[in-house]
């Protein structure tokens, strides 16, 4: 069975909802990552959380290309964060079929980013979600060991760890790092490529919101990276393109397609 690839909203962050569908069935892709909950309150999104009209058109593009959506992003959880108030995200989620949630720890008091994190589990579970922790080194939870850490502290009722090729790179992480954690744990990862040279630490948020490479294109150990998870776990591909920012998100999503699928396929060969 092929893998499942994914197309992640940063990478044509761009794009709007029935926009990023296109993207992804003009890139061959077989689903995508919706972004509904803007991470920060300063981020603008296209709002699709009380727009019915909106909602009835995503359903049916995704009907007429055949895609899916794996996830739905980003809930950043703050010091300020209303779990309650999320809930009409989650609600979402759910009516346009994402398998996953994928949120963020960003509050540096460990109770009440526990208490919180807790919250949403429950709530996306109750929902059919399964919520998937991601650590990004210029965050509060910043490596896998760290987000294993507070995961194992709460103990959900269903969660997953969300690895990032870049960020487990820039947090000092090696693809060997995966072997340490139930495997379960990682029901997909997220594929990009960059430098081997790790920046400074002004430099990574700017390098992964926007100056990331295509899978290939770098020096990442990519093949280390795929072959950390179980065999045929799905990639979303994140990569936003400072160099290819001014391209049409379809033909964005074209060449980062491609670029994946010659890695996947070069990593399945060897």
């Amino acid at each position: 069975m092929a893998r499942l690839i994914s197309l992640a909203h940063l990478t044509v962050m761009d794009a709007d909802p029935l926009a990023l569908i296109e993207a992804g069935a003009a890139g061959g892709f077989d689903a995508i990552g919706l972004r509904i909950v803007p991470p920060f309150p300063t981020d603008a999104i296209v709002p699709v959380i009380g727009d019915l009209p909106l909602q009835r058109r995503i359903k049916a593009r995704l009907s007429d290309t055949g895609l899916m959506i794996l996830d739905v992003e980003a809930i950043w959880l703050h010091p300020d964060s209303d779990i309650a108030g999320l809930h009409p995200a989650l609600d979402l989620a759910a009516e346009l079929g994402a398998r996953h949630v994928l949120t963020v720890g960003n509050d540096p008091d460990r109770g009440r980013l526990a208490g919180n994190l807790a919250r949403l589990c429950a709530a996306a579970h109750q929902r059919g979600l399964r919520v998937m922790l991601e650590f990004i080194p210029y965050a509060q939870v910043t490596t896998l060991a760290d987000a294993a850490a507070l995961l194992a502290a709460v103990r959900p009722a269903d969660a997953g760890l969300l690895v990032d090729a870049l960020h487990l790179s820039r947090s000092g992480g090696r693809p060997a790092d995966l072997a340490a954690y139930d495997p379960a744990l990682f029901s997909y990862g997220h594929l990009c490529d960059a430098p081997a040279a790790v920046p400074g630490p002004d430099g990574l948020r700017p390098e992964a919101r926007g100056n990331r490479l295509y899978p290939g294109e770098g020096g990442l150990p990519l093949d280390d990276f795929v072959a950390g998870f179980p065999p045929g776990t799905p990639m979303a591909v994140e990569a936003p393109s400072a160099a290819r920012a001014a391209l049409p998100p379809g033909q964005r999503a074209r060449l980062v397609g491609d670029a994946t699928r010659a890695v996947l396929r070069r990593h399945e060969g060897s």
